[in-house]
């Protein structure tokens, strides 16, 4: 090195030591004031939590039979489980009081109304982990009777097609989808 890049290289490493040295205590005491805080408010919200008077831990909300859409004002439904971002388990019943079958299940809130009567989603549990696992059904209101049509594991689905004696679902599951032809 020659002298000149030499003076240079001492120049900018005083300069670079000397903003090292005199920013090193501001940086350090902004971390230690982060920490102190947030120790103060920890310690600040376990005394609230303390004064807190004791509620009960955890508070049942009872919902209301609501008339159910797509279900031309026969049917009504009320909650029964509701997965957290995702779809809601209802019951059934009918809306001019007969007494129905669609009470001993619980179905998902997707209905579809045909001329032979309406499409529901039938679940098989209320466990979020094994979900989805529900039936495609068919509801005849006029003999009180589900029938079984298809399964389908996936929550997005929907009626594509209605020919004479043939229904035609779609799916898609986020991967892949299908189409399942079911003879009613």
């Amino acid at each position: 090195m020659s002298k000149i890049q030499l003076f240079f290289h001492h120049v900018f490493r005083f300069i670079w030591n000397g903003i090292f040295i005199l920013s090193y205590p501001i940086l350090a005491s902004f971390g230690l004031l982060f920490i102190g805080l947030t120790f103060l408010f920890s310690k600040l919200s376990q005394l609230l939590t303390r004064l807190k008077p004791d509620s009960k831990s955890g508070v049942l909300v009872e919902t209301a039979w609501e008339t159910l859409p797509n279900s031309n004002d026969l049917l009504e439904s009320k909650v029964e489980k509701q997965i957290l971002f995702g779809p809601v388990g209802v019951r059934l019943r009918r809306k001019d009081g007969v007494p129905t079958v669609l009470s001993e299940h619980v179905f998902g809130k997707k209905v579809r109304l045909i001329e032979k009567g309406y499409i529901l989603e039938k679940w098989n549990t209320l466990e979020s982990t094994a979900l989805p696992d529900f039936d495609i059904c068919l509801y005849d209101p006029e003999m009180d009777s589900i029938r079984f049509l298809t399964q389908i594991s996936c929550f997005d689905w929907h009626l594509a097609e209605e020919k004479d004696n043939e229904l035609v679902f779609k799916w898609f599951d986020g991967t892949q989808g299908g189409e399942r032809e079911v003879q009613i």
